[in-house]
């Protein structure tokens, strides 16, 4: 699946880490795969916003370590958000 040709990201569930530290995002981040996974939704965003990059790194980090994600890039058109692929 490319993840690319995905144009309508309002229909899939979506975390917002605006505000948050580092550590909080990475345990909001695995919650949230974790919850998706048992929902069987098979594709979620995560919004990290430009920035620094620092919570986009903290993002990549856990999603490269997680085991139920398939892929995850950066959406081409909003930078500020992940689209991740998840096992169901």
């Amino acid at each position: 699946m490319n993840l690319n040709s995905i144009l309508f990201l309002d229909r899939f569930p979506k975390l917002d880490l605006h505000g948050y530290d580092r550590e909080t995002a990475r345990v909001a981040v695995e919650d949230f795969i974790r919850d998706q996974w048992k929902l069987k939704n098979e594709i979620c965003l995560i919004i990290h916003g430009i920035g620094t990059g620092i919570l986009k790194t903290t993002v990549h980090d856990v999603l490269r370590k997680n085991n139920q994600v398939i892929q995850y890039q950066i959406h081409y058109f909003n930078p500020g958000c992940t689209i991740v692929q998840i096992k169901i």
